[in-house]
């Protein structure tokens, strides 16, 4: 079974897209911020990531950059999942390290459809 960290600063996403990759047999594990995030990374690091761009302690651009620096931490496929829509944004998510972008609001189809672009589904 594949392992999937969801890294969000709102308990309520974190639950609503739990729900939804579970209902993909997925294993989920939850961050409140990045730092959380990667301290959980360093201790198993999970096949996918969705992830939230702002969150405080420290957000999601700084934990993605992070994260690809650690040993291994190339393999996890990174979706970024935020209302932050300027190109600029993804532009930079995507050169930092990030595999696939969504925006909020999302739905079951919408994270389906990026989880199978990256092969996590």
């Amino acid at each position: 079974m594949k392992h999937c960290l969801v890294v969000d600063d709102s308990s309520v996403i974190r639950k609503v897209a739990r729900r939804i990759l579970e209902g993909f047999d997925l294993k989920i594990s939850e961050a409140e911020n990045g730092q959380s995030a990667l301290a959980l990374c360093k201790q198993a690091m999970p096949d996918g990531i969705l992830l939230d761009w702002n969150m405080p302690v420290m957000d999601g651009y700084e934990f993605l950059v992070e994260l690809r620096s650690l040993p291994g931490g190339d393999a996890p496929k990174v979706v970024f999942c935020t209302t932050e829509n300027d190109v600029s944004y993804i532009t930079r998510a995507l050169r930092a390290g990030a595999d696939e972008y969504v925006m909020k609001p999302f739905d079951k189809d919408i994270i389906g459809s990026k989880f199978a672009e990256v092969g996590l589904l």
